[in-house]
């Protein structure tokens, strides 16, 4: 495993063409970035290669984040929008090289059909399967706890695995948030051990809070080895929100190296994608 940057949230001081430099100098192997479409993709893209990172995932278009859409991938009345949402995502994620996107379901309402929500994420995302195939780009979904954001409609493993199985896609995949599913799962290993190979990408923040790592009650050598154990051997992203600045609390970064060290799994280094 390699230890990738969140840069929407690490070193958010910085204009964000800039963070990709910041996360090669704090030593961050790679960076994710939640929403670039607010920046031009070919500045991005040159300031990832000038700073030498990979970018390995980002988001698709989730709405109308700031009038409060977390996501459009189980609005049954949305669906056109989702689909042109995939169209805006393609250009960038191929500028950027990027190996995943993630879909985020969104908040339906609490009048809803869950059933019809279902079949409408399971939908898109064999739509999105298929329109990023081409590019080798995997698409994921992601559980989110309903703690922090209520009303979530992807919101338990067991609920994103359900959509996993149904859309039976060879490019579908699962982004495994530890901090996420600490929040809604009781034993954290046997939820990763039950997610097995469907994992296609890993985050991590601590509880409470979101924060660092080794600032809470997460047992990340537990994790770790957990993850080892179902065959996962590829991104470890920071997300989490800093106490302080992203540099003054970036001591944890030595002790997560010493766990993934001994790991006999281990991923071939990615070279940059060419914008």
């Amino acid at each position: 495993m390699r230890i990738a940057a969140n840069i929407s949230l690490l070193f958010a001081d910085l204009p964000l063409p800039a963070r990709f430099a910041a996360a090669a100098g704090a030593g961050f192997e790679g960076v994710e970035i939640q929403f670039p479409y607010d920046h031009d993709a070919s500045t991005l893209a040159q300031a990832a290669q000038a700073a030498g990172m990979p970018v390995v995932l980002i988001n698709i278009p989730a709405g109308d984040i700031a009038g409060g859409d977390v996501g459009l991938g189980a609005l049954p009345d949305r669906r056109a929008e989702f689909r042109a949402a995939v169209q805006r995502c393609i250009p960038y994620a191929r500028a950027l090289g990027v190996q995943r996107v993630n879909i985020l379901s969104g908040r339906p309402g609490a009048q809803a059909d869950r059933a019809v929500c279902h079949a409408t994420l399971v939908e898109n995302l064999r739509h999105a399967a298929e329109a990023f195939a081409p590019f080798g780009i995997r698409v994921l979904v992601e559980p989110v706890n309903p703690f922090d954001v209520p009303g979530f409609f992807l919101d338990s493993l067991d609920a994103a695995l359900r959509v996993l199985d149904d859309a039976a896609h060879p490019n579908a995949g699962l982004q495994f948030d530890l901090y996420h599913m600490a929040r809604t799962e009781p034993d954290l290993p046997a939820a990763i051990a039950r997610a097995g190979a469907r994992i296609a990408h890993v985050q991590f923040a601590d509880t409470p809070g979101r924060h660092e790592p080794f600032s809470g009650a997460i047992d990340f050598a537990a994790a770790v080895a957990a993850l080892d154990r179902a065959g996962y051997a590829d991104w470890f992203a920071a997300e989490y929100r800093p106490l302080g600045a992203t540099a003054d609390g970036i001591g944890w970064l030595g002790q997560l190296r010493d766990l993934l060290a001994p790991l006999t799994h281990r991923p071939t280094p990615s070279a940059l994608n060419p914008p």
